[in-house]
């Protein structure tokens, strides 16, 4: 390994705040594995949480892994290093357990490479027992696994809480050859072993998904009855992430509101919330180190006892930050802490651009409760307002975008004139992304609208928008989102041009070369009585999924 590089690691681990760094004493080695650089690896509370828990097992000595900085790779190359832990600088190949963590489908092309920088095989079916067993875990993973399962040796399907300590105690305790061990693997709840199920296709359907022995029919999604027995906080703190000053605190899990595009509300269910006890215990502690607290949640301002912990924190003389908050639920008490606090911008989420399709998705609010919510946050000075809308949505025309153009700028008006009132700068920001169908939620059925339409709707709004002062517009490329729709639908067929990407360093020379037809998967209505390919994931109510999908376009319900 390059000094340059390790000098670069031991850096980054001086600047933590937390780590444990222990690298013997337990009697299973594990790395956990963030398939994206250290800062978004190091910003992403469910990796931190994950991390800590293993460590927290007598047996588990864990360290972490993350895709290396385009530097690093060069200075890899030059080199010929491979991919090494960050605490002890081991190679991963030397680990008796790999664990990925994947929060995101579009970190799914970075799994091949992970494998690759390290000298592993990438297919599950081609290592042996002189290389690591691979896990996987993470929201990507629990809502469609397929695309990567053939690199997978297990995959833990839902919350880490409830099926992990099964499943590190199996491990430690097992002398079982790999494929005895796997089989038990299958056997825990909420485990996923990829190699136990055989799919069959007919084009571009699914058209059978079969367990072989020894594995369950279906895989059931799991989650934690009881969040108040482990927090979900920072447990390290580093300045090289995108929440360098803050102690994240996670409120609550799911979101009670339903709205039909977003996975959060179906594959997080049943909504729970932390007591808040348990929360002023970790904001007062996060305020006696003198850091910033971060509110985590689909939705901050749904937490019963928000504007009570907000109180909690100013008295302790802290600083409040939310993720996100609801605009029909604007509580004064957050408000008001937000402004001393210090933020400057505040996120609210029409996410449809006009009512009809505020109704289609089932946002829950109108355009009065819009506006309202922007005259609170006006009315206590917060100017710089940050508005998250949906295009491509089922059924959208162009009425509906002339909509969400004059809504917008209704926005606008109201924060420049008290922008001018105030003589101050106020500012809106509108951040637009198309429509990408997820798996479990009622919207799973629909196809994505094709990028070319995208791309007229993408002109239109910043005609509307260009020359306005004070008004910016940013937006995901349509090509990423096309992308993360391919991986969101997609079946285990992809796993193969995942790995003739990395291969090549080309998504397109890969696609061409395989031949893939990749519309076929974004671009399709799906039939209702379809096989998925994440139908054997065994959801909490799949039955509200046609119902609610079958409301939102007046489908007959019977």
């Amino acid at each position: 390994m390059s000094r340059k590089i390790i000098d670069k690691r031991r850096s980054l681990l001086a600047a933590e705040d937390g780590a444990e760094t222990r690298s013997r004493g337990g009697r299973l080695s594990c790395c956990l594995i963030y398939p994206n650089r250290y800062h978004a690896g190091m910003s992403n509370l469910g990796f931190q949480a994950v991390h800590a828990m293993m460590n927290a097992h007598p047996g588990i000595v864990c360290e972490r892994a993350f895709l290396p900085e385009r530097d690093d790779l060069a200075e890899m190359e030059r080199t010929r290093s491979t991919l090494v832990s960050l605490e002890s600088q081991r190679p991963l190949s030397s680990f008796d357990v790999l664990a990925f963590s994947v929060s995101f489908e579009s970190d799914y092309l970075n799994i091949p490479a992970i494998f690759r920088l390290s000298g592993i095989l990438a297919s599950a079916s081609e290592r042996d027992h002189r290389q690591p067993l691979v896990l996987a875990g993470g929201a990507a993973l629990f809502l469609n696994p397929e695309p990567v399962a053939p690199l997978l040796d297990a995959v833990l399907v839902g919350e880490a809480e409830s099926a992990l300590p099964a499943l590190l105690d199996l491990l430690l305790e097992s002398d079982a050859e790999r494929d005895e061990l796997l089989t038990s693997c299958a056997g825990l709840p909420g485990i996923y072993v990829p190699s136990l199920y055989l799919p069959e296709y007919d084009g571009i359907r699914l058209v059978s998904f079969r367990p072989l022995s020894g594995a369950p029919a279906r895989v059931q999604r799991v989650w934690d009855p009881d969040l108040d027995a482990r927090p979900t906080v920072t447990e390290i703190h580093t300045p090289h992430t995108e929440f360098a000053d803050m102690h994240l605190v996670e409120l609550s899990r799911g979101c009670p509101r339903g709205c039909r595009f977003c996975a959060a509300g179906f594959i997080y269910h049943p909504y729970r919330t932390r007591s808040a006890e348990v929360i002023k215990a970790e904001v007062l502690k996060g305020a006696a180190e003198g850091r910033k607290l971060g509110l985590v949640a689909a939705a901050v301002s749904d937490y019963p006892a928000i504007g009570a912990i907000c109180n909690e924190i100013m008295a302790a003389g802290g600083k409040v930050s939310v993720s996100s908050f609801r605009i029909d639920r604007v509580d004064p008490a957050m408000i008001a802490a937000l402004k001393a606090s210090g933020q400057k911008t505040v996120a609210l989420a029409p996410e449809g651009g006009s009512q009809r399709l505020r109704d289609l998705i089932h946002k829950g609010i109108n355009e009065e409760q819009i506006l309202n919510a922007c005259d609170t946050l006006i009315g206590h000075d917060l100017l710089n307002l940050k508005l998250y809308f949906i295009i491509g949505l089922p059924t959208e025309t162009e009425d509906d975008l002339q909509e969400l153009v004059e809504l917008v700028t209704r926005i606008r008006e109201r924060v420049l004139a008290a922008a001018k009132a105030n003589k101050r700068v106020g500012e809106v920001l509108l951040s637009v992304n198309p429509f990408i169908p997820k798996p479990f939620t009622p919207f799973q059925w629909c196809a994505m609208e094709n990028m070319k339409s995208i791309e007229q709707k993408v002109k239109f709004l910043q005609k509307a928008f260009g020359k306005l002062p004070n008004l910016k517009m940013q937006m995901e490329s349509p090509r990423e989102s096309y992308r993360q729709a391919l991986l969101s639908r997609g079946d285990r067929r992809l796993c193969e041009l995942l790995i003739a990407a990395d291969a090549r360093g080309s998504w397109p020379a890969a696609v061409k070369e395989l031949g893939i037809d990749c519309d076929a998967y974004v671009y399709r209505d799906i039939g209702l009585d379809e096989l998925l390919p994440w139908s054997f994931i065994e959801g909490p109510d799949e039955g509200r999924l046609v119902r609610e999908y079958r409301k939102a376009f007046g489908l007959d319900l019977e």
